[in-house]
């Protein structure tokens, strides 16, 4: 019986890869993912803006989009959304390659026909990097997952206020505002 090796991936060779969609290496397998419906992508391109001008205006770090991938390990994963605090961050400029760090923040926006349980090994993988707060975003049922770094989960609804709690101190959002 003959195993195949896996590939041993580097960051150029990821960076090459032509496709229109966002790429994630997980178990040394590339995983090309496609591009956002109109749905997903407006709701994404909202919730990126908010965040990033409360960002920006309270110097709190860097907001990265969906074709920002992060490789703290040996997989590589792009958050739909991610923040990155200052004191994350090289110093001086950023690198040219993926961040070798985990995001503070990862944001997911689900697509149509994806649930939270189409989520959970991505959850357990960026708890095991450190990732300090989660945002499963689902537009099917108009609900926000929070999961927090000792993955205490609280859904909410509508008329429940979204919290950056202390990782994205002070920043709020009507749940409601996220899907209009």
């Amino acid at each position: 019986m003959t195993v195949a090796a896996k590939k041993v991936w580097t960051d150029e060779e990821l960076m090459k890869i032509k496709h229109e969609g966002k790429v994630e290496l997980v178990d040394g397998e590339v995983i090309l993912m496609t591009p956002a419906g109109l749905e997903q992508g407006g709701i994404c391109a909202d919730l990126l803006t908010r965040l990033n001008n409360y960002v920006r205006r309270h110097k709190l770090g860097r907001v990265f989009d969906a074709q920002t991938g992060f490789r703290p390990h040996e997989n590589m994963r792009a958050p739909d959304i991610s923040f990155v605090s200052f004191e994350r961050l090289p110093k001086g400029e950023l690198p040219k390659g993926f961040g070798r760090f985990a995001p503070d923040l990862a944001v997911e926006v689900f697509a149509p026909n994806e649930t939270v349980a189409d989520y959970e090994d991505k959850v357990a993988e960026y708890l095991s990097w450190g990732v300090r707060l989660i945002w499963l975003v689902d537009p099917n049922t108009r609900t926000v997952t929070v999961v927090r770094a000792d993955g205490e989960r609280k859904v909410l609804g509508e008329k429940d206020v979204l919290s950056g709690e202390d990782v994205v101190p002070g920043f709020k959002i009507r749940v409601k505002k996220v899907f209009e």
